[in-house]
């Protein structure tokens, strides 16, 4: 398995000496409420399914996530997570060249390993606070076959607006334009900023993945739309049962109580709006330590007299888990990504950031 990811609570306890339960992941990029109330019973009254054999095709769960988006069933393909997906496009499509829009996650460029496929990066700049230059994006686009960009980005936050993408994908009609949307529905108004209703597109394909947003990552599910043309092309490749029964009995009884999602996603929102507030607002005054602005609910930070690894040990020794940014290519060794929680939890993070800091000789002005 190629490896890129970090956070390892499992390591952290051990040096620590204390049970893995003790320890806070604020690395990993999930609803910082939990899943919906019902998720839990939901599993529960679904358990047998694994008695079964699930759907070949997981039909029965894309169906749900095409009717709820409005959308044709054969305009969407349900799989084992979007990273089943990423690591398939490459292969599926007959990739000759990459683009990858960076500073970001990792599998897009192991996926492109993998299967030995050349990539370039389009890389955003910390001196433009990582916001995308729309032309240089074009020029990547116009020496490569297929891009992937993540929208808002994983680390960075920052959302691409959708009349840029339009533009990109209107204008490169050769490139085939993977548009992750996994982080979206964290963002205000994620409907009308969404491509997952734009299968007009001949050369778009678009990511949307359950785990981050209703807080199921074990449960492995995720989804792939855009054209039939470039779905069918992917389904060569489809593997049958990829999708376990139990995931696809929560999954679609989720769609079958569409009044009920986008409350929970509003709900979500609004928790975010507020908690980025308060933690950023704890962290005003302090030297040594810059904040990148974000759509989303993780904040990218830069440290300027720390590296990140001896930091997420510092901020460890609260047994507190942070993402060490350094394995983000065009990244360097002082970036960090927190993860918003409860306030509780956050405000505890931030006496951490302070904590550190301070020791490394930074004041922190009130």
């Amino acid at each position: 398995m190629i490896q890129g990811h970090g956070g390892n609570k499992n390591k952290l306890a051990g040096q620590l000496g204390c049970p893995v339960e003790d320890i806070i992941d604020m690395s990993s990029n999930l609803n910082p409420l939990g899943p919906p109330e019902n998720i839990h019973d939901l599993i529960k009254e679904k358990l047998s399914a694994i008695h079964s054999l699930p759907e070949p095709d997981a039909a029965s769960m894309a169906n749900g996530f095409a009717s709820y988006h409005g959308i044709d069933s054969n305009n969407v393909i349900a799989g084992n997570g979007t990273t089943f997906f990423i690591y398939t496009i490459p292969k599926a499509l007959g990739a000759k060249k990459v683009g990858i829009i960076g500073p970001t996650y990792s599998d897009y460029k192991d996926a492109c390993t993998m299967h030995g496929v050349e990539y370039i990066h389009c890389l955003a700049q910390r001196e433009q606070k990582f916001q995308l230059d729309i032309n240089e994006i074009s020029a990547t686009a116009e020496v490569c076959d297929l891009i992937f960009c993540c929208n808002p980005n994983n680390p960075t936050g920052v959302l691409i607006p959708k009349d840029e993408i339009a533009y990109l994908i209107k204008k490169h009609r050769k490139t085939c334009f993977v548009v992750d949307e996994s982080y979206l529905p964290f963002v205000d108004n994620a409907m009308d900023l969404s491509f997952v209703s734009d299968t007009h597109h001949p050369n778009l394909l678009v990511l949307s993945s359950m785990s981050k947003i209703f807080r199921i990552p074990g449960l492995r599910t995720g989804f792939l739309s855009g054209d039939p043309g470039l779905i069918d092309q992917l389904m060569e490749y489809y593997q049958p049962w990829s999708v376990n029964s139990l995931a696809q009995e929560v999954i679609t009884d989720i769609f079958a109580h569409p009044a009920d999602i986008e409350p929970f996603y509003e709900k979500t929102r609004a928790y975010i709006r507020q908690e980025k507030q308060v933690f950023t607002q704890a962290l005003a005054g302090i030297e040594g330590l810059r904040l990148f602005g974000t759509s989303t609910y993780f904040i990218l930070a830069e440290l300027e007299h720390m590296t990140a690894s001896d930091f997420c040990r510092g901020i460890g020794q609260d047994k507190i888990l942070i993402r060490d940014c350094g394995n983000f290519y065009g990244l360097s060794e002082r970036f960090v990504r927190f993860s918003l929680k409860t306030r509780p939890i956050n405000l505890a993070l931030a006496d951490g950031i302070k904590k550190v800091l301070t020791r490394c000789g930074m004041a922190v002005h009130v």
